[in-house]
């Protein structure tokens, strides 16, 4: 039987953002939608996200980068979730994680914000129990700022990495969609890394 799948990647928008580390959830749905032939994402003002379908195999999937600044994400993701229809379960939210190692990708179903301001805006907007895709940034380095390290690009040394932890999380969000959140978890949450 055919899902649909709402996948939100987390990011702010304006080019002065693209290449920071709090922009890892748009750089994955933009790596989904040039995998799954969606076309170009358009602008929806009614969901103030920029947005694609595709399909994997019989599963639909709307690929959505909210458009509205990392800490009012959950305005955006309710909107599109109640437009297609979307059950809770069924939402994938990738995000920059502090509290991973810089490139480790992680799984999880539910769970607390961990002071992420995305994640802040969306558990009040639609509830806690969506797929997350959480992509390790790291902690920053003496007394900065998280706030401003979130916001900086990637360094010299992590820049060249960053196409291969973008496949990852993409390989997670299509192993969530093509196996479930369990089997996506064993693969995704092993700690070899």
């Amino acid at each position: 039987m055919s899902s649909l799948y709402l996948v939100a990647g987390l990011g702010n928008p304006g080019s002065e953002y693209d290449r920071t580390r709090h922009n890892l959830g748009f750089l994955t749905v933009d790596e989904l939608a040039e995998r799954l032939g969606a076309g170009k994402l358009k602008r929806s003002r009614k969901h103030s996200a920029i947005v694609a379908e595709a399909r994997d195999g019989d599963d639909r999937l709307v690929l959505a980068k909210p458009q509205t600044f990392m800490n009012l994400s959950g305005r955006s993701i309710a909107s599109l979730m109640n437009f297609y229809k979307v059950p809770l379960g069924d939402v994938i939210v990738v995000h920059d994680e502090l509290d991973l190692p810089f490139g480790v990708v992680r799984v999880k179903l539910g769970g607390g914000t961990a002071g992420h301001n995305g994640l802040r805006s969306i558990v009040p907007a639609i509830g806690s129990d969506f797929v997350r895709v959480r992509v390790g940034i790291g902690r920053p380095m003496g007394r900065k700022d998280p706030v401003d390290f979130v916001l900086e690009a990637f360094t010299k040394s992590e820049a060249p990495e960053v196409p291969a932890i973008v496949d990852r999380a993409a390989d997670a969000v299509l192993s969530v969609v093509r196996e479930g959140v369990g089997a996506a978890q064993t693969e995704f949450n092993r700690r070899e890394e």
